[in-house]
């Protein structure tokens, strides 16, 4: 039971497939309480630990990552995206797991929060960095 902040193994593999192209694929963004084990061996989305859906305005499986851009800043290719909202929601979260719909659910990134973050009847936001090469939250040098 620990969650830690990682680019997801299989992500990497899945850079240098065919295909790779993100802007173009639908990707998710599901939250996760404090006892899952997530970290970069995290292959894919699962329920398990997923924050319930049950009076808490949150889908079972997250919300879809909207305005997907793969920009590049020097030598550095950086992902980024719209932040992530769930509007009148009441939420208790530790960690999102950011994954490919498009490729058997396959995970992407596990994001951290440094402790359970909560939202009562409110929303709850996940405000991605300044898409640059020194904070982006997803780059590649």
């Amino acid at each position: 039971m620990a969650i830690v902040q990682a680019i997801a193994t299989v992500f990497k593999q899945d850079l240098m497939s065919p295909g790779g192209n993100l802007a173009a694929l639908t990707l998710k963004c599901a939250l996760y309480d404090n006892t899952a084990t997530l970290n970069a061996t995290t292959a894919a989305y699962a329920v398990a630990n997923e924050i319930s859906s049950s009076g808490t305005n949150y889908t079972t499986g997250g919300n879809t990552l909207t305005n997907v851009a793969i920009s590049v800043d020097g030598t550095t290719a950086i992902f980024d995206a719209d932040n992530v909202t769930f509007p009148n929601a009441t939420i208790s979260a530790q960690a999102a797991l950011l994954y490919n719909a498009n490729n058997a659910n396959s995970a992407i990134a596990i994001l951290d929060f440094g402790g359970v973050k909560t939202s009562t009847n409110g929303t709850f936001e996940l405000q991605f960095p300044t898409a640059n090469a020194s904070a982006g939250l997803i780059r590649i040098a």
